[in-house]
């Protein structure tokens, strides 16, 4: 048609008189937002290639501990010695090896601690003042005892904040292991009171203590060709960059506890009751339901015996990033068994009585519908097992155990809110086992590695265990996630952009991390998957990057080009907006203008093909012309076809052999869509017509590649058209829905009426 030939004829013109008229012209860099990030990206080399594999040279460390370990139930102090053998699979010669010493924060003296401005607040909650003006601060933090070598001579050290370098007599070769021992012990930390991943929570009404216990031994940090030794300081928020290795752990214990950990226990004859035995036998083969080792009342009865005896139990695990362990004698514990791909796993919990009766119905249920879903999307899990450990306000996630929050009220009720917010805790700590101890990536510096895929695959999991357990969901029509649906991320994503950072940002420098971290990047893949590359495609491409990196340091150029590499999608675009800045969707629909043919244009219509270039003398045979109905075309008014008024239209098509009033389209629109907002996306567009009809079409994200700012189309169509609504579904995170229909309907946002429930 003629008019595809004229938008062209006005982007020349245009172009052409701006540059005439300009005194002197500035260049610019290119601004595209389709541009390939070049400029963004670490150079691919032998370590990390451009497809997003690992290269030919991809090396890393390995690091092996043994260790004896003693917990005073009494004075709440843990005792340690460890050997680690440590191999130096780098090329280079190290002089010296850098240790993290996580449990530092919380000494007295801690920079972290003064890591935060404070002012005065109007209000101030009497256990706040007493903790901060009242109250003695804990005294936390390691004391380290000695440092030897393997022939028990000291080792120089030095210890700077959270971090420890341990001085070698020589460097360690390419290819050679040094192995060296540290001992040590702390005050264990009440969580509850005074903050922290893990400690103990205190229960006055029986006098007892459940520990949950991580971060609890010097641990190497990583040494990669990336960063070298990667020692940033622990500040809080960030979390861990940990080398894999086997473990060989004897945990000492009051003989009444019952303990989970990392790994295998290797004497459960040892350290259970014979009773207990028998069931933690028999739960190995109960693949529909769990068993339980220790009940209520057994639980209950341990609760006033404080046994003077001990037990030491013992725990090996091979291939793991870390350790922690969780021990009381208030838990009851019951167990089954998942077959996950050819291995048999063990979905566990360990819970007080007060998780009750909530935790005994749902979470082993959770744990194993977390290793189903997720070893669907990803790989098998490969570990032995899964544990899910109750602790007050805690939600936090080690190799093969996890510690979740989830209590009832006294009397045993528990409300929806307590419910769902337990079951996706669990649902989220358990997959932390795929993201970031299996696929390891450096959580200390970029916190949306593991945050953000494991929210991603806790979104999806979510609503396969509403599927897999529609009782757990009662009369609502999917399980209620709290992230993951783009709807829910507009209050942030609207919000004062003097307090948010692009998801690129290293989790110590962001004003709102659980937005930032967690729910960013989750909606942005989950938009990836079912708006942009589709679910086959984006499936597809995700599983390849979690086989790729599978026990591997990935970084997130990794992750960007394996999505590429295994998709052939062309995503610089989408990770350049939604992940390097904080720009926002915003897609609208401006105008509808109604056209038909002519032989005869009026005034106007020589005005718009005089603009356009065209010369008046020798016009084309045919031109459109805007309906003289009006030109913010009125829907309610039916027009006549839109090729009646052209004879030489007619008599061509007579000519042919066709009847005119059977030819379609009889109609004809140019829309006119809006982008106010700075990401770039797919257009999603539902045309309304008269007969109660609708077309739904999505425009590739190409469309805005010549022009971000507005682009046209135009529909033909054999039926009036009444109606256009941009993004219908809610499905691309649009922060404006005032300008996404027309004729415009006065509705609020989504942001709107998020103000209006904050301010109700």
């Amino acid at each position: 048609m003629k008019y595809f030939k004229t938008n062209c004829y006005i982007l020349i013109v245009f172009l052409y008189t701006a540059n005439t008229n300009a005194q002197v012209q500035q260049g610019h860099t290119n601004r595209n937002k389709f541009k390939q990030l070049y400029d963004q990206f670490a150079t691919p080399n032998r370590y990390h290639n451009a497809s997003g594999a690992p290269g030919v040279d991809y090396y890393q460390q390995k690091v092996d501990y043994k260790m004896d370990l003693e917990l005073d139930d009494v004075s709440s102090k843990l005792y340690g010695e460890e050997v680690i053998t440590y191999t130096n699979n780098s090329p280079d010669e190290l002089p010296y090896l850098w240790l993290q010493l996580d449990q530092n924060i919380r000494k007295k003296d801690a920079p972290s601690l003064e890591k935060n401005g404070a002012s005065n607040s109007v209000t101030v909650r009497p256990g706040s003042f007493v903790s901060n003006y009242a109250k003695d601060s804990f005294d936390g933090g390691f004391n380290i005892e000695w440092v030897k070598d393997a022939n028990g001579n000291s080792l120089p050290y030095k210890i700077n904040q959270t971090m420890m370098r341990v001085d070698l007599p020589r460097g360690i070769d390419p290819g050679e292991i040094f192995i060296f021992k540290i001992k040590w012990w702390y005050n264990i930390n009440n969580h509850v009171d005074d903050g922290g991943r893990s400690g103990y929570e205190f229960f006055p009404e029986d006098g007892n203590k459940a520990y949950v216990i991580a971060q609890f031994f010097p641990r190497l940090c990583v040494y990669n060709d990336v960063e070298g030794w990667q020692n940033y300081q622990f500040w809080g928020n960030g979390e861990f960059a940990l080398e894999f290795g086997d473990y060989q752990v004897n945990i000492t214990v009051p003989s009444d506890h019952i303990m989970e950990a990392t790994g295998r226990l290797q004497n459960p004859k040892e350290v259970l009751t014979r009773q207990e035995y028998r069931r933690f036998q028999a739960s190995e083969n109960s693949f529909d339901k769990p068993v339980i080792i220790v009940t209520e009342e057994e639980a209950k009865a341990k609760e006033s015996s404080f046994s003077k005896k001990k037990s030491t139990w013992q725990f090996n695990a091979k291939n793991v990033r870390d350790f922690g362990f969780a021990t009381s004698r208030k838990f009851i514990w019951d167990q089954q068994a998942v077959q996950v791909g050819p291995q048999k796993v063990m979905a566990v919990s360990l819970y007080p009585k007060e998780g009750n009766p909530l935790w005994e119905e749902y979470s082993t249920k959770a744990v194993v519908q977390t290793l189903k879903s997720y070893s669907k999307f990803t790989f098998d899990y490969p570990y032995p097992k899964a544990v899910s450990v109750h602790a007050k306000s805690q939600g936090m996630e080690y190799p093969m155990i996890c510690w979740n929050y989830g209590r009832p009220d006294e009397d045993g009720t528990y409300s929806d809110r307590t419910k769902f917010g337990m079951i996706s805790v669990i649902i989220h700590e358990v997959g932390h086992n795929y993201f970031p101890m299996i696929v390891n990536s450096d959580e200390r510096q970029w916190g949306w590695m593991d945050e953000g895929l494991d929210t991603f695959m806790q979104y999806l999991t979510e609503q396969e265990f509403g599927e897999t357990y529609p009782n757990s969901i009662g009369s609502l029509d999917v399980y209620p996630s709290r992230r993951g649906d783009p709807k829910k991320i507009v209050p942030y994503m609207s919000g004062n952009q003097d307090f948010i950072s692009p998801i690129m940002s290293n989790p110590e420098n962001v004003y709102q991390l659980g937005a930032n971290a967690y729910a960013k990047p989750a909606t942005a893949l989950n938009i990836l998957r079912e708006t942009i590359m589709g679910r086959e495609t984006f499936d597809h491409a995700f599983k390849t990057y979690s086989q790729r990196w599978m026990f591997k340091h990935p970084t997130p150029e990794d992750f960007f080009r394996t999505m590429e590499d295994a998709s052939a999608i062309d995503l610089d675009w989408f990770w350049r907006g939604w992940f390097y800045t904080t720009d926002v969707v915003d897609i609208g629909v401006k105008n509808v203008t109604k056209y038909y043919f002519s032989d005869t244009p009026d005034l106007e219509t020589k005005e718009r093909l005089k603009a356009y270039g065209y010369d008046l003398d020798n016009l084309p045979e045919m031109v459109f012309k805007i309906d003289e109905e009006n030109e913010s075309y009125d829907p309610k008014i039916a027009t006549a076809n839109a090729i009646q008024d052209s004879e030489i239209l007619k008599n061509y098509l007579t000519k042919e052999g066709l009847e005119v009033n059977n030819v379609p389209p009889k109609f004809f629109y140019e829309v006119e869509f809006v982008k106010p907002g700075g990401l770039v996306m797919p257009l999603i567009v539902e045309y309304s017509y008269a007969d109660g009809s609708t077309e739904r079409v999505t425009y590739p994200v190409q469309l805005w590649r010549k022009n971000e700012k507005s682009v046209r189309k135009v529909i033909s169509s054999n039926k009036v058209l009444v109606g256009v609504t941009v993004d219908p579904d809610k499905v691309t995170a649009d922060i404006n829905t005032n300008n996404n229909s027309w004729p415009k309907k006065e509705s609020p946002s989504e942001f709107d009426k998020f103000k209006a429930k904050i301010k109700g």
